[in-house]
């Protein structure tokens, strides 16, 4: 029972961390359509920020100050790398998505040497605690309750604001938000911006429990988080949380399976999962019926 638990409580927190990442990718697809595949790196360029700022700075004052530089970064690419695209076909600006990840993941080997570099211990959330007699780290436990607590604020945001709505309604229907006066540009930019934020905050989570970080660790986590995105059904927030949940309690439970080299098929297992998804339900748990879905 004890070792149940601690599968269940290390996947739900995998799983929220996962989830962080999946709405960034969720809510630019459901505002451009557009798969950004640069946002798993954007996630390890955080996790890079706080390990230089942390050398030289206090980490109560390095730790806002990589969520305000990854925010930074996440509007610096959608201006760079995808607004002079706007009206350019689908293909090119995925290739310039493509290529922004490769440029953020190429300079970060320049800085670090392609060396993995060592996360530094958060106070509090790298503490254990014994759960059910098992030692469990606070993050383990804060994670599920602070994604949670985000996507509600998150869900708030677009329900009930001007932004949000604006959000929805270009969402819906890009080019007649455009001509009843919405400011297309400046929605794409926020919600980049909210994206980049929740992968800041996903990053500090994540690294937290996988200290070591190389220029493409954020690879990996990026590409499950695409997954629970469109398992839950691309476009869909509360889709891609529940995807992201779903995920990593899964690939808990196989890395517990007692057959020697379980863990080889963690990954695979992931991946075959969007494949019985998309063969299944192309729009995944909660995505809406359309033509042009993922």
């Amino acid at each position: 029972m004890e070792f149940a638990i601690s599968i269940l409580l290390s996947g739900v927190s995998v799983g929220g961390q996962y989830a962080l990442i999946a709405i960034g990718y969720t809510m630019v697809y459901g505002i451009l359509r557009l798969i950004n595949f640069a946002h798993g790196d954007v996630f390890m360029v955080a996790g890079l920020l706080l390990i230089y700022l942390s050398a030289s700075l206090p980490l109560m004052v390095a730790l806002p100050l990589v969520l305000i530089l990854t925010v930074g970064l996440g509007f610096l690419i959608e201006r760079v790398a995808y607004k002079p695209l706007r009206s350019a076909p689908r293909m090119s600006v995925m290739i310039s998505a493509i290529g922004v990840s490769y440029l953020l993941q190429n300079t970060a080997t320049y800085v670090t040497g392609g060396q993995p570099m060592n996360y530094p211990t958060i106070p509090f959330l790298s503490e254990s605690v014994p759960i059910a007699g098992t030692p469990t780290k606070w993050v383990t436990l804060i994670t599920p309750f602070l994604v949670v607590a985000l996507v509600v604020a998150l869900t708030q945001l677009i329900n009930h604001t001007k932004i949000g709505m604006a959000m929805r309604a270009v969402a819906k229907d890009f080019e007649t938000s455009q001509l009843m006066g919405i400011k297309i540009n400046s929605i794409i930019s926020i919600t980049f911006i909210i994206g980049s934020f929740l992968a800041g905050v996903g990053s500090a989570l994540y690294f937290t429990n996988y200290p070591y970080i190389t220029p493409t660790a954020g690879a990996m986590p990026g590409l499950k988080a695409f997954v629970a995105a469109v398992f839950g059904g691309i476009g869909s927030i509360p889709g891609a949380v529940i995807g992201a949940f779903l995920i990593g309690i899964c690939e808990n439970i196989i890395k517990a399976l007692p057959f020697e080299g379980a863990t080889t098929f963690v990954d695979a297992f992931t991946f075959a999962l969007l494949i019985v998804i998309l063969v299944a339900k192309p729009t995944g748990l909660f995505g809406e019926k359309a033509t042009d879905k993922v």
